[in-house]
Order: structure tokens, then sequence, then C-alpha cells
């Protein structure tokens, strides 16, 4: 809401300038995620990330189908057993349940600072090519089209030279 907020009174203040003033002026605008997933490097940092990802939840699935297993042999040996030993075990079935749910919570917060570090590194990059295509093409302005804006001509769609650059650059 503030992005809009900020991108309405942008061009209100934009109208108000005058005509030879706005002649000058420039806007275009980029899908950062777009390009995130399009750029060589990108779609790289997320193949990683999604592997990575795999072979925890792997681990985290093996874990679970072990805690069915103890679980079920309780059940099985429930009636066989004292009541202080089945209470026993109920309470390290119950930690193993929390160890694995803490677990679960750490990789995930992991998982996404990790792909937060990657995007914001490639992101940065990216700013700086903006930045160089923006001069190169006489723009004033680069907006986020994810960022509220409702309708802008393709042609002032920098995104796939976004892409072209980055990849050059990374080669």
């Amino acid at each position: 809401m503030k992005r809009i907020l900020i991108a309405a009174l942008s061009l209100s203040a934009m109208a108000a300038l005058p005509s030879t003033a706005r002649a000058e002026l420039k806007i275009g605008y980029v899908d950062l995620q777009r390009a995130l997933e399009e750029t060589d490097e990108g779609k790289r940092a997320k193949a990683k990330l999604k592997s990575d990802f795999e072979k925890k939840q792997k681990d985290l699935d093996a874990r679970q189908e072990e805690l069915k297993r103890m679980k079920n042999d309780l059940d099985k040996q429930s009636s066989v057993l004292k009541p202080e030993a089945l209470q026993q075990k109920q309470q390290e079935l119950q930690q193993k349940l929390v160890q694995l749910q803490e677990t679960y919570m750490r990789l995930q917060k992991e998982l996404q600072e990790r792909e937060a570090t990657e995007t914001g590194r490639i992101f940065k990059k990216m700013t700086a090519i903006i930045a160089q295509i923006a001069q190169k093409e006489g723009v004033t302005y680069v907006l986020e089209k994810n960022t509220g804006i409702l309708y802008a001509p393709p042609s002032e769609d920098l995104t796939n030279e976004l892409i072209r650059k980055y990849n050059a650059s990374a080669q």
C-alpha cells in the first residue's frame, strides 16, 4: 500500500511539472522476479536451493516415518506394558516429536535466510546493471513492475535487456 501511494505521488508530481520538463522525463520498469527466474545465475541459485531443500526434506521424512513406527509399536505394546513404562515411552515419543518440529523450524528458517541472501546478492548486481541501462537509454526513473504499476507500455519494459546484460556480465 505504501509503495502504491509513493508511486501515485511520484506520478502526480510529474504531472505538475512544466511540459518541457515532462518531455525530458522518461520512465522505464523492470520485473525483478522474472529477471531473477530467467537469468542463468538465478536459475542456478534456485536449483541449488531446491536441491538442498529436497535433501533436508528427505531426512525429515525419514525421521517422521521413524516416529510413526515408534508410535505404532507403542500402541501395540500398550496393553502389556506397566503404566510407568508406558508413560515413559510416551514421553520419549513426545520429546522426539518436539525435536523433529524444532529441527523442521530451524531448517525452514535456514533455507529462507539462504534464499534471501542469494536473491539479495543477485538483486544488488541487477541494480547496478539497471543503472547502466537507464543511463544508456536516457531513462529518468526505473520502477519495479510488481510494486504498484497497474499499466505501462511494453516498450518501456527493460526486463529483457536486464536479463541479457546480466547473463553477459556473469560470463
